[in-house]
């Protein structure tokens, strides 16, 4: 080949990756460009002013095919899609320790509120209605419902009662990168909000209430996860066997008049919380462990709501041994005893279920340990049986 014609064949190659590369990044734009959107580095931005509106809407408070319950994570299909999603804000009064009732103020009827999972680049076309003045039942899962209100029915740990307390309310979704003033605006009982946004971060994230004062709001129980998997997947997603979500947050409550417990705000502002527990219950991870083989690789998707605490994640008798820091697989550490989450803090870790066994989820910090921050991990033999006679570890 003479010198000319290498000449030709390396500008030719060089024209057609480049050709290839622009193919590559038009392929794995998220979702089409709707007027006044725009691009920056695959990620979209400028999504449209958000709705607010007053109608009769008086259907299921939570709508959505990938929207689930707490510890559940719904699987998603490959490729991005468009979600519709509606989250209503209702008042129910809930159990977060036995003896323990109060009148919590909700995303979908539970605290925290519903999980829901998207992919990197995905829309999600938000609708959520303040129906605090008015008694929504969450315990019967009605036609075109999410998953979230099935699963909370089945075991509903909190033994909610509808109540109505009206107050007005907005929703802050970390996951979203959208104007806060415009998206996150507050909205009066009856009324309702839609807005759109793009997913176009992978990552474990807090919603939460935006009202102020936002600590009343978040320690009344106004708070979520959004689940955001990267669009290419993670690196050990082949080799999991068993994923959960686990939100830790605080709660600070004092004993009211009759038999409900009341929010403390001065605790609140303290920073002492009456109870720091999983998923909603000093029980929720205790009552009903989360199940595993030995030898599978488990993955849990760690947040920690706060909301003022710091938590120190730690699995008893097990090695982190893939975290994913604040769920983004660029962030990836190895071989960790102890996974620290600042409050609105999140992660996804893995461990190699060791042996047959009792194995204690708890924040280290044990103060928190001591307030209800224990669940419980039960790992059968590699069979799925259990061979031996398994004793309850407690702390």
């Amino acid at each position: 080949m003479t010198m000319k014609s290498l000449k030709r064949t390396s500008i030719a190659v060089v024209l057609l990756a480049g050709v290839s590369a622009a193919v590559l990044a038009a392929g794995r734009r998220p979702v089409a460009l709707r007027p006044g959107e725009f691009e920056v580095d695959g990620r979209i931005y400028g999504m449209p002013p958000a709705e607010i509106f007053t109608d009769d809407y008086a259907g299921p408070p939570v709508v959505g095919e990938y929207v689930t319950h707490l510890p559940n994570l719904a699987p998603l299909p490959a490729g991005n899609r468009t979600h519709d999603v509606r989250v209503d804000i209702v008042a129910q009064q809930i159990e977060i320790a036995p003896g323990v009732r109060y009148e919590a103020w909700t995303f979908g009827g539970s605290v925290p509120g519903p999980v829901l999972h998207v992919r990197e680049g995905d829309r999600v076309v938000f609708t959520m209605k303040n129906r605090t003045a008015e008694k929504v039942s969450v315990t019967q899962p009605a036609k075109g419902s999410a998953p979230f209100l099935a699963q909370l029915a089945e075991t509903n740990p909190q033994a909610a009662i509808p109540a109505a307390v009206p107050m007005h309310h907005s929703i802050d979704i970390h996951a979203a990168t959208v104007a806060p003033d415009d998206k996150w605006q507050m909205i009066q009982p009856g009324e309702s909000i839609r807005f759109e946004w793009v997913a176009n971060y992978p990552g474990a994230y807090v919603y939460h209430c935006g009202v102020p004062p936002v600590l009343q709001h978040v320690a009344m129980g106004q708070y979520g996860l959004v689940v955001v998997s990267p669009r290419d997947g993670f690196p050990t997603d082949r080799d999991v066997k068993r994923e959960y979500v686990v939100v830790q947050s605080e709660f600070y409550l004092k004993e009211g008049p009759g038999d409900l417990y009341v929010l403390d705000f001065d605790a609140a502002a303290r920073k002492a919380p009456s109870h720091v527990v999983f998923n909603g219950h000093v029980a929720g991870l205790t009552d009903r462990p989360l199940e595993a083989n030995a030898g599978e690789r488990v993955r849990l998707y760690l947040h920690n709501v706060g909301p003022n605490d710091q938590a120190s994640s730690h699995v008893i008798g097990a090695i982190f041994d893939r975290v994913f820091y604040e769920g983004n697989p660029l962030n990836d550490w190895r071989g960790m005893q102890t996974v620290s989450l600042g409050a609105s803090n999140g992660a996804v870790v893995e461990f190699i279920a060791p042996e047959e066994g009792d194995y204690v989820l708890v924040d280290h910090e044990f103060a928190d340990a001591q307030k209800g921050a224990i669940g419980h991990i039960r790992v059968r033999s590699r069979t799925g049986e259990t061979t031996r006679k398994i004793t309850t570890m407690n702390h």
